[in-house]
This record gives C-alpha cells, structure tokens and sequence, in this order.
C-alpha cells in the first residue's frame, strides 16, 4: 500500500503535510497539480518544502494539465449541446468549474495508473467542511479525523513559517482561499481586496477580462464594471 498526499500549499493541504510528517505517519509520495495560474507565493511555499521532502526521502510529482489554462480557457474548440461552437471555457468558476475537474480527473488518472487499487490518498479537508467529504475507500481526510479546522490550519501554519506574502501582505488577511488568481469564485470581499491591494493580479485580470465576452462575477459584472464600483466606493468613503 502506498501513501501519497495531494496538497496545493494553500493552508490546509500544506498543515496536512507538515502533521503527517511530525506525527510520522506513513507518507510515500506528494502530488501537486501545478495549473499555471497559481499565486506567485504557492510557488515560494512548494520550493520551501520541497526542501523537506528531500531530507525526509518523500518523492514528490508535479502534474500540468495537457494544454496551457489560458489555452483551455480562450481558445479551445469547444461545442455546445445546441450545435453551435466556440472558442475556450471561458472564466473557471460556479457551475463552470472546468479546471477543478480536469485537475481531479488528472490526479485520479495519475495514481490508478501507477498504484493501480494499492494506494490511499490524502486529501486536506478541514473539520468545519464536511460536506466536502466523500464516501471514497482510497481517500483518507487527517485533518478531519484530527478535528482541525480551517483557522487551526492557518495559525499551525503561521507557526512553522509560511505566510504566502504578496507585496508584504500575507493573502490570508485579505482572501478567503488562496486558489488560483484568476477563479471567478471569488467573492466581492476578495475582490476589491485584489484592486486595492494586489493590482499585479489585478491587471492580469482585466487583460483575460478583454479576451472574454463572459462576465467574471455573477455572470452581470466584467472586471471592468467591478473596478468602476471599487472605485466609485473609495469615492463615497
């Protein structure tokens, strides 16, 4: 049976990791699907512990999805149920989660093919999200059987060292998930934090905005629309 930790080295995947080591349970093999569209600072953390992973012996793989996101996003053949086509997915995000899906179908793909049925996963679910949990026999969750939540995730992380700094601001105190930059799951909260605080991130978002008629949030407003609101609320403050 082979052990193997799927993490993102956002806070919970990475608190996983890191406990799974101290406790010394049973680790093989780590597994980060890299989409290309990460928060510059996700890399910082992976290069960090990948330096664990080598003094420990732990094999780590990166899987990259088979075309580029932007590829996938914008320029894609893609047909619809009426017939008609057109080109990419569009924003990843609400009912239109094309890249979460590609990214699970990829690791599932990746160790049926090389554990075949010996292998268990671990997964990073925290105790205050069980409804993402699923009845599945090669899936373990340590932070839920731990009963750590999100918050205990975060500040266990804090503690070892990784704060996930843009620009001197740790993107925890500004968003809710660290998941990748350009997700149109992000709420209006997260958003303007984005403009205000990180106008690199936000600058790529306007750029995709421009190459996609499809609104980013609520399928009503373009970055361009968010931004006109953002600004006219500094105004009125």
């Amino acid at each position: 049976m082979r052990y193997i930790a799927s993490v993102s080295f956002g806070k919970d995947s990475l608190a996983m990791l890191l406990l799974l080591i101290e406790k010394k349970e049973p680790l093989d093999e780590v597994i980060f699907y890299d989409t290309g569209m990460e928060f510059q600072s996700i890399y910082e953390t992976r290069d960090k512990v990948l330096e664990i992973l080598k003094n420990k012996n732990i094999k780590y793989t990166e899987l990259h999805p088979k075309k580029s996101f932007e590829y996938t996003m914008f320029d894609k053949p893609v047909k619809h149920r009426n017939g008609s086509c057109s080109k990419g997915y569009s924003w990843c995000g609400g009912r239109c989660r094309w890249g979460t899906t590609e990214k699970n179908k990829s690791i599932s793909r990746y160790l049926k093919d090389n554990y075949g049925n010996k292998y268990k996963e671990y997964v990073g679910i925290a105790s205050d999200e069980p409804q993402r949990i699923t009845d599945n026999s090669f899936k373990i969750y340590p932070l839920y059987d731990w009963n750590l939540t999100e918050k205990d995730c975060l500040l266990y992380c804090y503690e070892q060292g990784y704060f996930w700094l843009e620009d001197g601001i740790r993107l925890y105190d500004i968003l809710d998930r660290v998941s990748c930059w350009c997700c149109a799951n992000k709420n209006l909260k997260e958003l303007k934090n984005y403009y205000k605080h990180l106008p690199k991130y936000w600058n790529k978002l306007k750029q995709f905005q421009k190459r996609t008629n499809r609104p980013f949030k609520n399928n009503k407003h373009t970055i361009f629309d968010l931004e006109e609101r953002f600004k006219k609320e500094e105004i009125n403050q």
